[in-house]
């Protein structure tokens, strides 16, 4: 090689940017993080992640030279920094479940206090209810759905009547009637 790791870091920035951009948005990207030797010269480039879903990670292009010819880029990925692995921090069961009590307390307080307001709401619904045609409402009828619908039912298809008897199965019920025929 011609040049330096950090000669090639420098000058290919541009090119591992636009291989990023061409996997990713680039507002997920953010500005260069630093870059690493690799033992066979060639250079990673380690730039920001912006994704919601991926604290501590790192966007990572590897770019190689070799002789004279242009840098050209071997690979880009998105891997984990230090700490971006590390699970958070254990909490005891019994203090999880006094925040989640304390918690569901508030959330009761709040609906208490905003039914009252309802139901002043309420009464001004109940004078508007009496002016309001039965017709207009659909929400109401949910019997059209299970006139459709029964045991035996596969998404909509009645399993029993694509049934079909196989010919024992006929011969059988045949054999059957005509029994029954005998005895009386």
């Amino acid at each position: 090689m011609t040049s330096t790791p950090e000669d090639l870091a420098t000058a290919s920035r541009e090119l591992a940017l636009a291989a990023l951009h061409e996997i990713t948005a680039p507002a997920t990207v953010g500005p260069a993080a630093g870059h690493s030797v690799e033992e066979d010269g060639a250079v990673s480039l380690r730039f920001e992640n912006r994704l919601p879903g991926y604290p501590g990670w790192y966007w990572t292009v590897t770019v190689a030279q070799v002789d004279d010819a242009e840098p050209t880029v071997l690979e880009v990925e998105l891997l984990p920094g230090d700490g971006a692995l590390l699970a958070p921090d254990w909490v005891p069961w019994a203090e999880r479940l006094a925040e989640y009590r304390a918690h569901q307390a508030e959330l009761a307080e709040q609906a208490a206090a905003e039914g009252s307001e309802e139901d002043e709401a309420d009464e001004d619904l109940d004078e508007d209810d009496a002016d309001a045609d039965p017709d207009d409402d659909d929400l109401d009828s949910d019997d059209d759905v299970s006139d459709l619908l029964h045991a035996g039912d596969l998404d909509g298809v009645d399993i029993d009547e694509l049934d079909e008897p196989s010919d024992d199965e006929e011969a059988t019920e045949s054999s059957d009637e005509d029994s029954s025929d005998e005895e009386e």
